[in-house]
């Protein structure tokens, strides 16, 4: 089979970028990422956006290519929450493998933190999640369905809030030897419980950042890829749909990463046990922690011990969100899942420095949109 390829990847400064713009973070991701794979500008012939709160644009694909100058021979916007930017991934991969493209550039961004109203834009914005009959009536945001969630998971596995507390802690951790990162500083689970509760048993650092930032990745055709600098094989990748409205869930505590992640494991054909360092969507601590069960690298109840002895720590059973995930690299909308992209990339490619996993061979990338409602696995391989 040839394989797809990730050939190029870039992020920009994440954090609170005052001045910055949509298109302007969208730009220079993306040229940092074609600068990255040794490529040209002129090289992109297909372009995958994804969606933009800050500034919503109804053509936010278009509307760059515009914007950068390009006339691409595919172009298309892609909006599916949090599993944007693994979902792009996929379909740029089909695209170079089917022979439609060469190099896809799939580019996200967005200015959560200082472009959006402090009080009321983003919840104005977030408030679609919510079903408008059955949810919205009575209250229910996103942090308050996450908060279900957890509920009922502590509640059927005797997960305890210093288990959510060390998930954040851990991702605290890596994200202080990421000079990028938008939170550095030093966490203990002491500070977890002691902040803010948002919606119990959620407090505020149990939920994920509100970054500036953009990412983006290029996705080759595999013999188009010889020409580019350090090429990583996409290997499989598959999606679960259950559900939008949490409301509408035949679960609590199973979702369709499993599926996503079988599929994708399928087509790659290894093991969970074969993977050096994941990369999974930590919306809320809760997210991570039901993922982790649900996708199989841990048994049910098991996720959150795992996390309080240090084992998705640099060094432990399975590195988790290196750069340090949303809870502390940063969360700026869809790019906040393409960062996971590009840090498995840099992991492969043994770029990460001082959060690098030796001897990693193999990553597993997932990505969840909505209240665990859209999920889309990846699995890459050193070349």
């Amino acid at each position: 089979m040839t394989r797809a390829r990730l050939t190029g990847v870039g992020h920009t400064q994440v954090g609170k970028l005052p001045g910055s713009s949509c298109m302007g973070l969208h730009d220079e991701a993306a040229h940092a990422a074609i600068a990255d794979a040794g490529l040209k500008l002129r090289d992109i012939d297909g372009v995958l956006c994804a969606y933009s709160l800050a500034e919503p644009h109804p053509m936010l694909a278009s509307y760059f290519c515009e914007y950068v100058g390009l006339q691409p021979a595919f172009n298309l916007a892609v909006q599916a929450g949090g599993a944007t930017a693994c979902i792009m991934i996929m379909q740029a991969a089909a695209l170079v493998e089917s022979g439609v493209c060469r190099h896809v550039l799939c580019v996200t961004g967005d200015t959560r933190a200082t472009g959006m109203a402090r009080d009321g834009g983003a919840v104005a914005a977030l408030a679609g999640f919510g079903h408008p009959q059955f949810e919205q009536p009575h209250g229910m945001s996103v942090p308050a369905a996450y908060a279900l969630v957890a509920q009922r998971y502590m509640h059927e596995y005797e997960a305890t809030p210093e288990q959510l507390a060390a998930i954040a802690v851990e991702h605290r951790r890596h994200a202080a030897r990421h000079p990028g990162a938008h939170m550095r500083d030093p966490l203990q689970i002491e500070d977890v419980m002691r902040s803010r509760l948002i919606s119990s048993p959620l407090r505020l650092l149990d939920c994920c950042l509100v970054s500036d930032g953009g990412a983006a990745v290029v996705v080759s055709a595999s013999d188009a890829a010889r020409d580019t600098r350090a090429p990583v094989s996409l290997l499989g990748a598959g999606q679960g749909h259950t559900h939008e409205h949490i409301v509408a869930a035949s679960s609590l505590v199973e979702f369709g990463c499993r599926q996503a992640a079988d599929r994708a494991f399928g087509r790659a054909q290894v093991n969970r046990s074969d993977i050096d360092v994941a990369l999974v969507y930590d919306s809320f601590t809760i997210t991570l922690l039901i993922q982790l069960e649900s996708i199989g690298f841990f048994e049910k109840g098991e996720a959150g011990r795992a996390a309080l002895a240090g084992e998705l720590g640099l060094n432990g059973r399975l590195p988790c969100n290196t750069h340090g995930g949303l809870l502390s690299f940063g969360h700026s909308g869809a790019a906040g899942g393409m960062f996971h992209i590009v840090e498995a990339v840099r992991q492969l490619r043994r770029e990460a420095d001082a959060r690098q996993v030796s001897d990693a061979e193999l990553a597993f990338v997932h990505g969840d949109g909505g209240i665990l409602s859209a999920h889309c696995s990846l699995i890459l391989g050193r070349c």
